[in-house]
Order: structure tokens, then C-alpha cells, then sequence
């Protein structure tokens, strides 16, 4: 399938790219190249080919959940540059609209 000039104008116009014509005329081609070599690709694809998004199967490594002991409360909190009833105290980022 050829791109006509215009057909490229149009895209152009639609992305919003000024072109020249020599520009349009070079793109016209590059798309045509493009354009030719996904056909070739949905040519070789087949029904009994299941589609991919990798080459290679991928599986997650994934470790066990263990539970591991923690730092205690107290020694979190002492660390906190402020506290507040037993949590750290964190400076506002968002404020809250009166009602």
C-alpha cells in the first residue's frame, strides 16, 4: 500500500507537524517501509502460532513470605525526628478544606 502525499499531509495535520513537501516526501516512503514490513510480519503470522509479548516465557521470582522480627516501637519512634500519639508526625501536604 503507497502513501499518497496527501495521505501523509493528512496524518501531518492530524499530529499536529508542520511539514515541507520534501519532508512529506521523505516520510511518505519511510511509512511506506513501515507499513510494508508489518504486513510482511502479519503474513508469516499464523492460527497456530499463540500471540507473545515476549520471545521468552516469563515467570516472577518470587520468595516465601516469612514473618522476621522488627524494630521495636519505642526505638522507631526515638529515631522519629517528631512523635505524636505513638506515630511518627509528618508535615501537612495537602490541606483540608473547611466544611
Amino acid at each position: 500500500m503507497a502513501l499518497t502525499h496527501a495521505d501523509v499531509a493528512r496524518l501531518a495535520a492530524l499530529a499536529r507537524i508542520e511539514m515541507t513537501d520534501e519532508e512529506l516526501a521523505h516520510t511518505a516512503g519511510q511509512l511506506d517501509t513501515i507499513l510494508d514490513a508489518v504486513a510482511a510480519v502479519s503474513q508469516v503470522a499464523s492460527a497456530d502460532v499463540a500471540p507473545t509479548s515476549h520471545a521468552l516465557a516469563l515467570t516472577n521470582v518470587m520468595r516465601a513470605d516469612e514473618v522476621k522480627p522488627s524494630l521495636p516501637v519505642d526505638a522507631v519512634l526515638a529515631m522519629a525526628p517528631a512523635t505524636e500519639d505513638e506515630r511518627i508526625r509528618v508535615p501537612r501536604i495537602l490541606q483540608e478544606e473547611d466544611e
